[in-house]
C-alpha cells in the first residue's frame, strides 16, 4: 500500500454560519464548492489552501460536543503550516481570536502555538 498524500480533513461543526465566516473570512480559505443536502439538513464546504483541497465543512442537526480538555481519544488538532507564526498570531488576535503563547518544539526546534475555532476544535500554526 503507497499513499501519495492526505486528501483533507472533515470536520462537523455545531452553527454553519459562523464556521463558515471563520474558516473562510478568518483564516482566509477559498471556497470551492458549498451543498445544501436537503434530506440531510446538512451543509457540505469544501475548503482549500493555495488551489489545495483540504478541508471538508459540514453542518449536521443537533450534534454532540467534541471532548476537547482533557484531551480525549481521537483527533488531537490540526495545523496550519505558516512562514511567519509571530505575524500570523498577530493577525488571528487583531481578529479577535485568542491564539496561546508560541513555544518551541524541542525536537525539531521550530515554533508552534494553538487557537480554536468556534466549537474549540483545536487548531495549530506551526512555522516551517
Amino acid at each position: 500500500m503507497t499513499f501519495k498524500a492526505l486528501h483533507h480533513v472533515a470536520i462537523i461543526c455545531s452553527d454553519y454560519s459562523k464556521s463558515k465566516a471563520f474558516y473562510t473570512q478568518i483564516l482566509g480559505l477559498e471556497i470551492l464548492q458549498e451543498v445544501y443536502r436537503e434530506e440531510r439538513d446538512s451543509y457540505k464546504l469544501d475548503l482549500a489552501i493555495n488551489k489545495h483541497y483540504c478541508i471538508e465543512l459540514f453542518s449536521f442537526p443537533n450534534v454532540p460536543e467534541r471532548p476537547s480538555y482533557p484531551e480525549a481519544c481521537g483527533l488531537r488538532h490540526l495545523a496550519f503550516e505558516v512562514a511567519d507564526i509571530e505575524r500570523t498570531a498577530i493577525e488571528l488576535k487583531e481578529k479577535g481570536i485568542q491564539v496561546e503563547a508560541i513555544k518551541i518544539d524541542p525536537y525539531t526546534g521550530k515554533k508552534f502555538t494553538f487557537f480554536a475555532d468556534p466549537d474549540n476544535l483545536p487548531l495549530e500554526l506551526y512555522e516551517q
